[in-house]
C-alpha cells in the first residue's frame, strides 16, 4: 500500500516539494509570493506541486558558469 506521503507521488506538499528539491519550505513560499518558482496548484487552502513542475523549474535553471546572467 502506497503512504500518501511517499516523495514520488505526483502531488506534493510544499515540506515534501522542499525536500525533494534540497530547499527551506520558506524559500518555496517566497517564490510563491512573487511569481517565480515552480508551478502549483491550489485546493481550497492547500498548496500541492507536481513532481513534473518541480523537474521542469529545476532543469529551467540549469547553468554551465557563474558567469551567466541571472534570469527568473
Amino acid at each position: 500500500m502506497k503512504k500518501f506521503t511517499d516523495i514520488n507521488d505526483p502531488y506534493q506538499t510544499p515540506h515534501e516539494a522542499a525536500a525533494y528539491m534540497r530547499t527551506a519550505t520558506s524559500t518555496l513560499a517566497k517564490h510563491r509570493l512573487y511569481g517565480t518558482g515552480p508551478a502549483f496548484c491550489r485546493v481550497g487552502r492547500s498548496i500541492r506541486y507536481r513532481t513534473s513542475d518541480l523537474d521542469k523549474y529545476m532543469e529551467s535553471k540549469l547553468q554551465r558558469s557563474t558567469f551567466e546572467t541571472v534570469q527568473s
